[in-house]
């Protein structure tokens, strides 16, 4: 008699939206880890390079600070992202529901992807624009001075700060692609 009561109260998931909770839990676990490693390894090669950059004596050269600002809001965003992702596991839990009540509908699972995407996509320019600045410093130094001349000036000379700002636009990048692949395998998913 318990279970027949128990069973007339919890109704089974259907077919479809069992597979949506598992692809959006999926996605979001594997665009959360993607994008917290990277951006972590991104943000602690910026704050190294930062204080080296902002030392008066140190030999940095104009428009790095562009590259780092750039660098900064990329980070930024990926954190915006990150938290997306985190939004994407929420959503996989709630359709979880065996009420249908207390799911979220499609529409909005659809929106709060769609501005995933979307933040993630505005990083990724971000960070795309930062890192050409910074490798377009890179290559004007490395262009201006023949292979073995010595200069008397070391802001002429590429420097490991140049090339750490390089690394942490470059992980944030390959950040912002993980985000933007995921999201996009869920939209996919959810709208067939």
């Amino acid at each position: 008699m318990k279970d027949k009561v128990k069973s007339e109260l919890s109704t089974p998931l259907p077919v479809a939206v069992q597979r949506a909770s598992n692809d959006i839990k999926w996605a979001g676990r594997v665009g959360f880890w993607v994008q917290l490693v990277l951006g972590v390894i991104s943000t602690v090669t910026v704050l190294f390079a930062s204080p080296t950059l902002l030392e008066s004596n140190v030999t940095s050269s104009q428009g790095s600070g562009f590259g780092i600002f750039c660098a900064v809001c990329g980070l930024i965003t990926l954190g915006i992202g990150i938290y997306f992702s985190v939004r994407y596991l929420g959503i996989a839990k709630k359709l979880k529901n065996t009420n249908p009540g207390l799911r979220p509908n499609k529409s909005d699972t659809i929106k709060v992807i769609r501005m995933g995407l979307l933040v993630n996509l505005i990083g990724m320019a971000l960070t795309i624009i930062g890192a050409e600045a910074i490798v377009g410093i890179v290559l004007a130094k490395s262009l201006a001075r023949p292979q073995l001349a010595l200069g008397s000036d070391p802001k002429e000379f590429v420097n490991s700060i140049d090339l750490l700002i390089v690394q942490a636009n470059t992980n944030t990048i390959a950040a912002h692609f993980a985000g933007i692949v995921s999201s996009l395998l869920l939209l996919n998913r959810i709208t067939k």
